[in-house]
């Protein structure tokens, strides 16, 4: 079941509720720091901190959504999951906007950013909405048009994740995808002019034809660092394997993966991904972005009150 969290059902940015499952709760909210009074913005950020600090067993985290100032929460996307019954959270994805620079103009990218589950939860049937829910309702959102998504890590499991749920990907251990020219293009300026977002500091270097960010935890994500045995393996030993060969984890090397959330990955998602029981939520979900999207600008039109620039109705 859906309900929104505000009255204002044409606000410009997602703030929704979904009942996932019997058990848990999921709140997407896009942009807290822009918008939410300074006492919502840090009780999100809270929930972030208490899941990470249960997490990564009292190592800290000092970057992005983890900054004191709230700051990190100005281009995010949050999704929080939490036990229905007690309110509590237990797992967390941060996806962040991210505007690139290509050619004449910019292109939006999703970058997938970190996801944390409470260790008493994992294996619960929460990938599907960590993974792939938020990704999917801003597709709906911009009109089924294709959106490009960003992943950075080490671990072969959310390697083999982002490999195996999402289009045109590269690196793809499974596949000889081959390295675009915007691959390359956004790989470049990504880790140009974005590398804060994801904590990977000046000192990184960037192999781009294997896209490998090495030396990668030295900018604030240096508690996430793993050996090659502490990382989650992948059911597949294709992704494992290829972790293990490409990347140096004594040193700290991360891999970038850039790839597509299109039709037929929505397709996807939604017929394999998404239990039975959660579809009407996701659908209506759906819905109420879909919504949003087309009754916005109708809004916008006859609002004399704001600037809109040539797109406003004349005030009379």
């Amino acid at each position: 079941m859906l309900r929104a969290l505000k009255p204002a059902y044409f606000q410009k940015f997602l703030d929704i509720k979904l009942a996932t499952s019997t058990e848990f709760e999921t709140h997407i909210v896009e942009r807290p720091g822009v918008w939410m009074q300074e006492d919502q913005r840090e009780a999100v950020r809270k929930d972030l901190v208490e899941i990470a600090s249960r997490t990564l067993d009292r190592r800290s985290l000092t970057y992005g959504i983890f900054r004191e100032d709230g700051r990190g929460l100005d281009n995010c996307v949050i999704t929080i999951v939490r036990n229905k019954k007690t309110g509590n959270p237990v797992a967390f994805n941060a996806l962040a906007l991210i505007d690139v620079e290509l050619g004449k103009g910019t292109t939006r990218v999703l970058h997938l950013g970190l996801v944390m589950v409470d260790p008493d939860v994992r294996s619960q049937g929460l990938s599907w909405i960590l993974y792939g829910l938020t990704c999917t309702l801003f597709f709906l959102r911009n009109q089924l048009r294709p959106i490009w998504i960003s992943n950075v890590t080490q671990v072969p499991a959310i390697v083999g994740m982002v490999a195996e749920t999402f289009s045109e990907v590269f690196p793809h251990p499974g596949k000889n995808q081959r390295r675009s020219i915007k691959h390359l293009l956004l790989g470049r300026e990504i880790m140009k002019s974005h590398r804060h977002v994801f904590g990977v500091g000046e000192e990184a270097g960037f192999d781009q034809d294997r896209f490998v960010v090495t030396n990668a935890y030295t900018g604030g994500s240096d508690s996430l660092k793993k050996t090659y045995d502490q990382a989650q393996k992948h059911r597949d030993e294709i992704y494992n394997a290829f972790c293990e060969d490409k990347l140096d984890y004594k040193r700290g090397d991360d891999v970038l993966q850039l790839g597509q959330i299109n039709l037929n990955t929505s397709k996807d998602y939604l017929l394999k991904s998404v239990p039975r029981g959660s579809v009407r939520s996701l659908i209506a979900a759906g819905l109420f972005v879909t919504l949003q999207r087309l009754a916005l600008p109708l809004v916008y039109w006859f609002d004399t009150s704001q600037s809109w620039g040539r797109l406003r109705a004349r005030k009379i």
